[in-house]
Order: C-alpha cells, then sequence, then structure tokens
C-alpha cells in the first residue's frame, strides 16, 4: 500500500512537472522583452539580428522550438528527455553545469539553516505551549513578531556590521572560502563533503566559519513561524480528548508530551516543507549579502540577461526538488498518521 502511495505520488509529481515546462516554455516568451537585442545591440544591423536570432533558434515556430527543447525533434544537440537542459546564451555552457556548480551552496545552506532552526524551534515552541499566556509564550509571541518584522537582507547586514566588523567574529562575507583557500577537488559538488572526503579538516572547519552568518541570518528568520506553529499545535493537542484520556490514565508526563509531540508535529512539518521549497529561490539577498554565489543568484543573473535556458533549468530544478520535499512530507505524514497512506 505504501509503494503504491508512493508511485502515485511520483506520476502526478511527473505529470506537474511536464505541465510546468511547457507553460513556463511559452508564458517566458510572451513576455515584452527581446533577447536577441540584449545580445547584438538595439543598433545592430537587419542582417546580424537574424544571425543572432537563428543562432539562439528563436526564428523557427514555438511548437518547433518546444519539441528541440524537449529533445522529441531532431536539433543539434541533446533535449530535455535526454537529460539536457540546454546551454546557456550567455555563457556557452551546459546549464546542468552552471546549476550544478550553485545549487550544492543552496542546499547545504538551507540544511544547516532548517537544522539548526528545528533544534531551537521546537523545544522552545513546547516550552510555551505548557503556559498558554505566561512569561515564556508571551516572549515567544514578541520574537515571532520581531524576528519577521524586518527583510532578511538587513538583518544580514545587522549581522556582518556587529559580528564581522565590530567583534571580528565571522569572516568577511566573501563566499564560502577564503580567497586565498584553494577549495578541495569536486566529487561531489558539496564543499563540506568534499573537503571531509579529501581529509582537510582545516577546509571544513573555514567552510563551516563562513556559514556561520548566513545561516543565523536564515535561522533567525525562520524560527520565529516554526515556534508559533509548534506552539500552537502543541497547545492544541494538549487540549485534545486523547491526551486528556493519558493524563486522567496515569500515563508519565514524558509520555503524554510525546504523544502530544506527534500529533503537533504533522502541520508543523508541512510549513517546514513550504519554507524550504521557498527558500530554493527565495534564498538570494542573502546569497548576494554573503556573495555565496547560490542558486538564487544565479537565477537572478539569468533573468536579468533574458537568457531563457537558464531560466527554464532554474525553475525545473526548483520545481523537482520542491515535489521530492513534499513527497518526503507525505511520507513522514504517513508514518506520523498511518490513515495518509490509506486515504
Amino acid at each position: 500500500m505504501v509503494a503504491r502511495y508512493i508511485f502515485r505520488r511520483i506520476l502526478v509529481g511527473t505529470v506537474q512537472i511536464l505541465s510546468l515546462v511547457i507553460a513556463v516554455f511559452f508564458l517566458i516568451r510572451l513576455l515584452p522583452a527581446d533577447p536577441v537585442s540584449r545580445f547584438v545591440g538595439l543598433n545592430s544591423s537587419a542582417e546580424a539580428y537574424a544571425q543572432a536570432e537563428r543562432n539562439l533558434g528563436l526564428d523557427r515556430p514555438l511548437l518547433t522550438q518546444l519539441g528541440h527543447y524537449l529533445g522529441v525533434l531532431p536539433s543539434e544537440g541533446p533535449g530535455l528527455l535526454q537529460g539536457s537542459l540546454g546551454t546557456s546564451w550567455v555563457t556557452g555552457t551546459p546549464v546542468l553545469t552552471e546549476i550544478g556548480q550553485a545549487l550544492p551552496i543552496t542546499i547545504e545552506l538551507l540544511t544547516f539553516a532548517f537544522a539548526v532552526a528545528l533544534l531551537i524551534s521546537v523545544p522552545v515552541g513546547m516550552l510555551a505551549a505548557l503556559r498558554p499566556g505566561g512569561a515564556a509564550d508571551r516572549g515567544v509571541f514578541a520574537y515571532s513578531l520581531f524576528a519577521g518584522s524586518q527583510p532578511e537582507f538587513w538583518w544580514g547586514l545587522l549581522f556582518v556590521y556587529v559580528f564581522f566588523f565590530v567583534l571580528g567574529w565571522a569572516p568577511a562575507p566573501l563566499g564560502v572560502l577564503s580567497p586565498l583557500t584553494s577549495p578541495p577537488p569536486p566529487v561531489t559538488g558539496f564543499i563540506t563533503l568534499d573537503s571531509l572526503i579529501a581529509g582537510r579538516p582545516d577546509t571544513l572547519f573555514e567552510v563551516l566559519h563562513h556559514y556561520m552568518l548566513p545561516v543565523a541570518t536564515m535561522v533567525f528568520i525562520l524560527s520565529g513561524p516554526i515556534i508559533k506553529m509548534v506552539r500552537q499545535n502543541m497547545v492544541r493537542a494538549l487540549g485534545s480528548d486523547f491526551v486528556l484520556y493519558a493524563r486522567c490514565a496515569g500515563l508519565p508526563k514524558g509520555q503524554v508530551a510525546r504523544y502530544a509531540l506527534r500529533a503537533a508535529m504533522a502541520p508543523s512539518v508541512t510549513l517546514i516543507g513550504i519554507l524550504y521549497g521557498f527558500m530554493l529561490g527565495g534564498a538570494v539577498l542573502i546569497e548576494s549579502v554573503f556573495s555565496l554565489g547560490g542558486l538564487g543568484q544565479y537565477a537572478i543573473r539569468s533573468v536579468l540577461a533574458f537568457d531563457y535556458p537558464a531560466i527554464q533549468g532554474v525553475i525545473l530544478v526548483i520545481t523537482a526538488i520542491s515535489l521530492l520535499v513534499y513527497l518526503a512530507l507525505d511520507l513522514i505524514h504517513a508514518v506520523i498518521d498511518p490513515r495518509v497512506a490509506y486515504g
């Protein structure tokens, strides 16, 4: 039954990805933008414009362009169905290669940030739920409003000023490594794992040191809504009938708390998954402040350059990862509540 549930979710996700690819392909070409003029200039001759249009493949009908992009029609190179995202119009490099260089940075940043945020938010939310209206509950409410009241780039700049410029505890916001440090040989693409594989603990420590401020910035922003969600669901769970029955039955407080936490974490996990998918492309401001060179910055550069293959590749990758995250959430929900898989 679980295998059938997973297969059904993968099938639905595949249809969603294919529909989004086709929709994005047509929508970006309906925008009032002229990528050909972006490359040849506004004062170019008609011959130069026509040559650039042919080189970019924009002189063909839209359905023919779509067929070449998907790989169902013969073209100069492989298409999407053959595992290619096309070639960047700006750099001439395969889009998959460029995304493979930028994506691991964003994944590492988000994973570290969400891991720390969960370690902080779940206990704090549970503590606030034990006494609704108490001092801890009021403090959590004030912190949640305060943390989410300003944009993340402002907090990033403030953290840089305080912890780098004033206190000197953090490194300069110049990327994931110092300009004088050579990166480890790429194996997985994730610089933390590659540092471990290469046996370079000093490089690993430097990477974690450079991640310190961007992760702290994201934790400060993300922990507010997660704490509020955990607190609200925990209050609701503690007041539910099955918890009251468990207390009346004389079960230990720790066991009752575990039951309540299990019931409270289902909607909280949903929020975490939505935030993770949103921050895949939404972390661009933090990446820009700390010069990380992640997927968000790559997406912004592609949009500003009218680089259609890169834009399509970024959207496809973000969508695929988001669907995988949502599939993992569904599986976690099925573990927490087996009725989900049998519904």
